[in-house]
């Protein structure tokens, strides 16, 4: 790399200092190079003034040079299309006459995780430019090189315009399955009861476990990401325990969830719902993870079908942000229509049949992102091995 390129490191001046910010020179930085939407970058979101730059050790990149971030993480990309300095945290490589620029950007896409292998550092991962200039590039002519470029253009177009029909048809099956399930909670039929969620039941979470009390084996424990492993039918990979002792005392003195009953998960990740439907010896995290029992007028699986169009709700009024916590005072107070036992029924089996088609659609097409990407790489250990 170091006899195809020159390597030029990136600085960023005080920035309690004004004079040197708000000016007209473009200045990247990994954050923003990770939000990146294309390969190529003509616009910064901050600017030095030519002081700025004159007091720090950034330096302009010619256009069409490719800029790597060398730490937190190593391994974004971008090519710039007009002059652009970086901040210390990315490698500007400015390639040689003979060295195609996207041809550069393309191979170091191709080696990312060993580029991250080249890295050290205690507290952060860095890419040094000596590992960094000792990284070999397989070198054809450029006429060669840019026949390759024009190939993985073509192909990465094409896979591109796949993974937006996938992503958009993978979005429209879980469309599908909101717009039906809020269809039953707004169009109430005659004989619907309004109680809240208090009313019906009892909310509350776990009696507290400590670090101290975890055991090699015995009841299983559930934090948050098991009990999203539940919800989605997932393999679940238990870690944590707590003895059998300890569970009973617990069953007797306190109650643990049974049959029927709900776990729902409230803080980080909201809104992952599992109904429990075996005996199985079980224990889960307080705080994180809410438990829903005694609702016996309301079916269990009707009641979780009311939880996720009410934190979907939720989520919408956040702007499409995922709530950071869940408090159990909003779901008691949250206000609901309850049909007959029998309409509850009718419903459930209905929600049942549509979740049960979009979870299929949306395995479908993650599937079918998985294998573009798996392709994409193909083409890219294909074009850098002689065999394109």
């Amino acid at each position: 790399m170091g006899d195809l390129c020159n390597i030029v490191n990136g600085g960023t001046p005080k920035t309690g200092v004004r004079e040197y910010w708000a000016g007209t020179n473009l200045w990247i930085t990994p954050a923003e190079m990770g939000r990146r939407l294309s390969p190529y970058m003509a616009h910064t979101e901050r600017k030095l003034t030519d002081l700025g730059l004159k007091e720090s050790s950034a330096r302009m990149l010619p256009p069409n040079s490719v800029i790597l971030s060398s730490r937190a993480p190593i391994g974004h990309l971008v090519i710039n299309t007009k002059p652009m300095s970086t901040n210390q945290g990315c490698k500007g490589l400015v390639p040689g006459k003979q060295l195609e620029h996207k041809f550069l950007y393309y191979y170091l896409t191709s080696i990312v995780d060993l580029l991250n292998a080249l890295g050290s550092g205690a507290t952060f991962k860095e890419l040094s430019s000596g590992k960094l200039k000792g990284v070999t590039v397989p070198f054809p002519p450029l006429s060669e090189q840019q026949r390759i470029v024009g190939i993985l253009d073509e192909a990465f177009d094409g896979i591109a315009t796949a993974k937006a029909n996938s992503e958009k048809n993978l979005q429209n099956a879980r469309a599908l399955f909101e717009s039906h399930l809020q269809s039953f909670f707004t169009q109430r039929g005659e004989g619907w009861v309004e109680k809240t969620l208090g009313e019906l039941g009892a909310i509350t979470s776990s009696k507290r476990i400590f670090k101290s009390e975890y055991v090699k084996s015995g009841v299983p424990f559930y934090r948050t990401k098991e009990v999203k492993e539940l919800a989605n039918s997932r393999g679940i990979s238990t870690e944590l325990f707590i003895s059998e002792a300890r569970y009973k005392e617990i069953k007797a003195n306190f109650g643990v969830p049974k049959q029927g009953d709900i776990l729902l998960t409230a803080i980080g990740t909201i809104g992952e719902i599992y109904v429990v439907e075996g005996n199985d010896d079980f224990y889960f995290k307080d705080g994180n993870v809410l438990w829903l029992k005694g609702f016996t007028t309301i079916n269990s699986h009707f009641l979780k079908y009311v939880l996720i169009s009410f934190v979907e709700r939720l989520n919408k009024l956040a702007h499409g942000s995922a709530y950071s916590a869940l408090p159990i005072q909003r779901l008691n107070a949250h206000r609901i229509f309850v049909p007959s036992p029998t309409e509850q029924a009718t419903i459930v089996s209905q929600l049942d049949s549509v979740s049960t088609e979009t979870q299929s659609l949306g395995s479908l097409y993650e599937r079918k992102l998985a294998a573009l990407d798996e392709l994409k790489k193909s083409l890219l250990h294909q074009a850098f091995t002689g065999e394109l």
